[in-house]
């Protein structure tokens, strides 16, 4: 007879543990400063309350509220962000490799979707106040189907989920992915390797 497993994590050892990134120490996470040096301000952020610019070539922009701006969030496996859509803009195909996503849509409507590990697309349009969850790990988007500006918020059960969009990851890598690697899995030549990579490098100022 087979026993079972559970797997979860550890129970807190203590009430807060107030980020200090630069004492330099991570331990699957950051150091805690002492308790009492701990303020309000360490547990609260204003990020999100108004819409962001929206200037990206894509049509989004993402405002995170992780433990990197909420030092209070250590150790609670929990965070925020905010989503700004121009109209027709999209929040291109990523993945967040340590957390589920929920995502609550604020304003206009928003066609998602994710694929499974089988290849399958299981997407909707989502409207005003209605709620999505895209599966820890795999790949989703969000798109703003309107003609006016979208907004979403998003919950993950991670103080710092993570995020990789598969062009920028596939196409700007440092050191680069050669070339001969991504011309062969997806079935391109080189030269449309090097347009590809042209127009996803950072615009230079």
């Amino acid at each position: 007879m087979f026993g079972s497993t559970l797997a979860y994590d550890p129970d807190l050892l203590q009430d807060i543990c107030v980020a200090l990134p630069s004492s330099g120490v991570k331990v699957n996470g950051f150091a805690c400063k002492s308790e009492a040096n701990a303020t309000a301000d360490d547990f609260s952020f204003g990020g999100l309350a108004k819409p962001a610019t929206v200037n990206s070539s894509v049509g989004s922009t993402v405002t995170a509220a992780n433990v990197e701006k909420v030092p209070g969030l250590n150790t609670l496996g929990i965070s925020m962000s905010r989503i700004d859509y121009a109209p027709g803009g999209e929040n291109p195909p990523h993945t967040h490799p340590r957390a589920t996503e929920l995502v609550f849509v604020l304003e206009g409507e928003l066609d998602v979707g994710f694929i499974t590990t089988a290849n399958k697309l299981i997407s909707k349009t989502v409207k005003k106040g209605e709620i999505f969850v895209f599966p820890r790990g795999l790949v989703h988007f969000q798109k703003n189907n309107g003609d006016k500006p979208a907004a979403a918020l998003a919950a993950f059960n991670s103080q710092l989920p993570g995020t990789q969009s598969i062009a920028l990851t596939l196409f700007t890598a440092t050191p680069p992915v050669p070339d001969d690697v991504l011309a062969k899995a997806f079935q391109i030549g080189t030269n449309d390797v090097n347009k590809i990579k042209s127009k996803l490098a950072p615009k230079k100022s």
